[in-house]
């Protein structure tokens, strides 16, 4: 049943004609002081607006609570659009081919070899090549100028003799760094200045707004809340922010009174602490997610953080009031984790969860462990998974499994892994399968489209009087369209605290 109109006081925005999925007929959604104040059915309600300060038709569309990406790495995503793409590289020999074509167009643009930029490169999938990276291979192509490729998944760097040189960092003959000396690579490669990376971090909020995003939980590897400050007082509004704190920082952070979902001030709201995290093994691609059963190769991953160091980590967490995220991709790295979990009495997240025990299921609704999933990563990973384990890959992305378990299910990108796109995320994770006519990948595992839908906006599943105003419409029903409008859901406006952020 619709929801009673309080007529007083006047609000600041009405949406007329509005539909929520599955609905037939249309409402007006009364919006003040950046909340719902009323949902009212349209033949009801034609006269109780003419107070508001503006009126929108929305001519049938659909409203639904707005989206938010729960795994970001956002300076990251907005520097991967000016990075050299790899994503189509089928093999190292082709990335060298890109690189080599790349830097046979520029020749001649950089004189002084000190003053010549890093050539950075991003999206290489060496996991599923039948042949590997080298150190020569990429001298080869480059010719002296510094070469940075960043894998897809960010833990692991291709490097050439220039860039170690540049770096200081030792290199074998693969050329290859991973986990953390890729990590601190790469972060140097980000040390731009705030003149050039903010606009494209202005670009790339306005972009996720377009697609109906209202909030991100930032996860760069930084002292992340004075950056976004300072965006915010150069007009960036986009979207709300958490900015995620890491366990290097974490002694700053309570030393400046700051714990998770606290505002931060004179961010006009739009900035609030995040999680804490905590990276405890690696990646699929990158052969370091630590895993039960072993590699083809040999050998089950990296544990980076032992059990012991993680249950102090998760204890000091809750002392402080940091909500724990903690990053565990295998089987045995969300094994520790949920045991850490269990050992200190705190509730938390699981960031990526992509091999799980069957035993383990239940564990995440019993301990209050969101698993925070990000499911384009199925589509990504399916190949590399199946040349793992063949035959194996049932417990790969267990979305079905966690939610049967009771689990609760946040979806986000970890872009620039995926897209910054929950369009792109809630297809994986309705369809198992992209547009490409390639059949689903362990279809058992998906969600419905409502599941989907209620985990990228924080389990609000329909819009109610009292959420706050962040909303996104929609030139579709999203439980009705079909998978490829789903997949690239037209957004007609989105809505941050009552404000138009796209559209309108």
């Amino acid at each position: 049943m619709p929801e009673p109109l309080d007529p007083c006081p006047a609000p600041d925005l009405v949406l007329t004609s509005a539909r929520q999925p599955g609905d037939d007929l249309c409402s007006d959604i009364y919006l003040r002081a950046g909340t719902v104040s009323a949902i009212v059915p349209s033949r009801h309600s034609a006269v109780a607006f003419r107070a508001a300060t503006q009126v929108v038709d929305l001519k049938g569309r659909y409203v639904i609570p707005g989206l938010w990406d729960e795994h970001v790495h956002m300076t990251q995503w907005a520097m991967t659009s000016n990075r050299l793409d790899l994503s189509g590289a089928g093999s190292a020999l082709e990335a060298a081919a890109v690189v080599g074509s790349h830097l046979a167009r520029i020749s001649g643009e950089d004189s002084a070899p000190e003053a010549v930029p890093t050539l950075v490169g991003a999206g290489f999938r060496d996991a599923v090549w039948a042949d590997v990276p080298s150190l020569d291979l990429l001298d080869g192509v480059t010719h002296g100028r510094p070469t940075a490729l960043i894998s897809h998944d960010l833990h692991c760097v291709w490097l050439n003799s220039a860039a170690a040189q540049r770096y200081g960092v030792p290199v074998g003959a693969g050329g290859l760094l991973r986990e953390e000396p890729a990590f601190a690579v790469t972060r140097e490669l980000g040390r731009l200045p705030d003149r050039v990376v903010d606009p494209w971090v202005q670009a790339a909020g306005q972009a996720a707004a377009a697609r109906g995003v209202v909030g991100i939980v930032d996860f760069e590897m930084t002292w992340n809340r004075d950056a976004w400050l300072r965006r915010i007082s150069g007009g960036f509004a986009a979207l709300r922010v958490e900015a995620g704190v890491y366990p290097q920082d974490l002694d700053r952070a309570v030393a400046e009174g700051l714990r998770s979902g606290q505002p931060v001030a004179a961010s006009g709201g739009l900035l609030t602490v995040g999680p804490l995290k905590v990276l405890i093994d690696g990646s699929l691609n990158t052969r370091t997610a630590y895993c039960v059963d072993p590699y083809p190769n040999g050998g089950h991953g990296l544990l980076t953080v032992s059990g012991p160091e993680l249950l102090a980590l998760l204890v000091r967490a809750r002392e402080a009031g940091f909500v724990p995220a903690v990053h565990a991709i295998g089987d045995a790295a969300n094994r520790v984790a949920l045991d850490a979990f269990e050992a200190a009495g705190i509730g938390g997240r699981v960031e990526h969860a992509q091999f799980v025990r069957s035993e383990d299921f239940a564990r995440f609704g019993r301990l209050g462990v969101t698993a925070s999933v990000q499911p384009a990563h199925a589509l990504d990973d399916r190949d590399a998974a199946e040349a793992n384990w063949p035959g194996q890959t049932d417990r790969a992305f267990p979305l079905r499994s966690l939610v049967a378990a009771g689990a609760t299910l946040a979806l986000g990108s970890d872009a620039p892994v995926a897209p910054l796109d929950p369009w792109t995320a809630m297809s994986a994770a309705t369809a198992r399968a992209r547009q490409d006519g390639r059949g689903p990948w362990h279809a058992e595992q998906a969600l419905t489209r409502q599941e989907a839908l209620t985990a990228s906006a924080r389990g609000r599943g329909r819009l109610r009087v009292g959420d706050p105003a962040d909303l996104a419409v929609l030139d579709g029903d999203p439980l009705t369209v079909s998978d490829a409008v789903f997949a690239a859901m037209p957004v007609a406006a989105t809505l941050v605290a009552g404000k138009f952020t796209h559209g309108g």
